[in-house]
């Protein structure tokens, strides 16, 4: 299989005897392929089957390729699939920077040269200056782009999202949206987004696939 972006081939997740979905889809770098359906329905388990997550309960077959690699083939800690959950999941015992020093690869040595990338990670989200900050006194918006900033810096190979901009009021839900998309574009990561709101996937642009009734 080839091609720079993520490929599903004859994806089927059930639960039970129940179908959740079947999906064969191209995702180009930088592209979004929203999957929209009510609570419950079970979107959030194409997420889990790509990031190799998905619970016993339920059955999957078909494979999933990025930039050519078929990462259903690997384990979950090789297939470097970033996730942006409902949470931001801050480490509460972290500062922001420690945060971010946790995604960092081992690759990147030396404490000022790690330090150094946390810090050019919070400038490019708009938050200079915020290295030793406690991550609850952050606001919501802002714990939100230092998610996306930790994710961002493990360099992973798609982006999957499990409805991330729910908890934002409206304002700060098309801010943080725009600055996801955006960077998940300047980096031509693939991107699966799944919600249940359509202005998430007016947004995202890019193919819509519906599920649940």
């Amino acid at each position: 299989m080839t091609g720079e972006g993520l490929v599903l081939e004859r994806v089927r997740i059930a639960l039970g005897t129940r179908e959740l979905l079947s999906l064969d889809a191209n995702v180009q770098p930088g592209a979004v392929l929203t999957v929209m359906g009510p609570a419950g329905s079970g979107k959030s388990s194409l997420l889990a089957f790509l990031g190799g997550f998905l619970d016993p309960a339920f059955t999957a077959s078909g494979s999933a390729f990025v930039g050519g690699v078929e990462i259903t083939a690997l384990d979950a800690s090789l297939r470097r699939a970033g996730i942006l959950f409902q949470d931001p999941l801050l480490f509460p015992h972290m500062s922001v920077g420690g945060n971010l020093l946790f995604a960092l690869s081992p690759s990147v040595r030396g404490r000022a040269a790690r330090r150094e990338r946390a810090e050019a990670a919070l400038a490019d989200i708009g938050l200079d200056g915020m290295f030793e900050r406690d991550p609850a006194t952050l606001s919501g918006g802002q714990k939100a782009r230092v998610a996306l900033a930790r994710v961002l810096l493990a360099e992973p190979r798609l982006l999957l999202l499990d409805e991330p901009f729910s908890k934002l009021d409206t304002q700060l839900r098309q801010q943080v949206r725009e600055l996801v998309f955006a960077r998940a574009e300047a980096r031509r990561l693939p991107v699966v987004l799944v919600t249940h709101d359509e202005a998430d996937a007016t947004a995202a642009g890019g193919r819509l696939v519906t599920i649940g009734d």
